[in-house]
């Protein structure tokens, strides 16, 4: 319960921070994205150091919750993140919810209770052998540089998607990594092997560079096409880690039958809120001034 509590933090906290770079996002000029002027831009505006304060949180929270619970729970309740940032941005904005949003915040909850309850995730173990990150990080670096180059030959809500789904990949790596380096606090570790293991700096440095893709694609285009994206991918990639690195165990078999349900239940929802008013209403870029003639 600990870490599912933890994890639902680290949704609500990552939905508002969604939310607060998305409107500082708005003002930056096109020619610096993909530079790292636009982090520069950024780190003036109140707006974005708000979001980036409660990014941190998200990152306390997340630290908490892969400590004390498998990645494949913790990383798929995430997809919450979508709906808590639409619902908060019609209460910051002072727009009503229409009725398609609550269809939609039913169908990923409903989804993801579905999907996780017929999954039934067992946690494996907490760390990682160290041979077994070389195949992985060759395999997410060699897909990342594919969405990457990608999105570079795109514009407008397709290289926002695509540099939203390269962010995913990002932030299942940094919790990966990071519950690996959280468990050089078990017994025989503690603070000092934390410290000094390179899975925590590994960290940083993923999340870093996920924050970098996330700003280009929250600059490129819209929340509604990144946010999908975004908190699909993490879940389905950080499952992936979950399997392949911890040997956690999910419920095969038929059991793939309800899974799959409520996955389409999830993306019907994700589409309903990305097709939803308040997400135009609230997120979209204001419209241009006149030009004076």
């Amino acid at each position: 319960m600990i870490s599912v509590l933890f994890a639902v933090l680290t949704a609500l906290s990552n939905g508002s921070a969604s939310v607060l770079q998305r409107r500082a996002a708005m003002e930056v000029p096109d020619d610096e994205a993909m530079h790292l002027s636009l982090i520069g831009h950024l780190v003036r505006q109140k707006v974005w150091l708000a979001g980036i304060a409660l990014v941190i949180v998200a990152a306390v929270c997340q630290a908490v919750a892969l400590a004390t619970g498998p990645i494949s729970v913790v990383q798929p309740i995430f997809v919450i993140e979508l709906p808590a940032t639409l619902l908060l941005a019609g209460w910051m904005m002072r727009v009503r919810a229409p009725h398609t949003v609550w269809y939609g915040v039913a169908a990923v909850t409903a989804g993801l209770a579905i999907g996780l309850a017929s999954a039934a995730p067992v946690d494996g173990t907490d760390s990682v052998r160290g041979a077994d990150w070389v195949p992985t990080l060759l395999l997410t670096g060699a897909f990342e540089a594919v969405l990457i180059i990608t999105a570079l030959r795109v514009r407008g809500n397709a290289r926002a998607a695509l540099l939203g789904m390269a962010a995913a990949c990002g932030y299942a790596l940094t919790a990966a990594l990071m519950k690996d380096a959280m468990s050089h606090l078990g017994p025989g570790g503690g603070a000092v092997a934390l410290l000094t293991s390179w899975q925590l700096y590994a960290t940083a440095a993923a999340g870093v560079g996920a924050l970098f893709l996330l700003q280009n694609a929250l600059h490129a285009g819209s929340l509604v096409a990144v946010q999908p994206m975004l908190t699909l991918g993490d879940a389905l990639i950080s499952i992936l880690y979950g399997v392949t690195l911890f040997e956690e165990e999910l419920r095969t078999g038929w059991w793939l039958l309800p899974e799959l349900a409520g996955l389409g239940l999830i993306a019907t929802g994700c589409v309903a809120l990305a097709r939803s008013s308040l997400a135009t209403d609230t997120l979209a870029p204001p419209p241009p001034p006149p030009r004076v003639r």
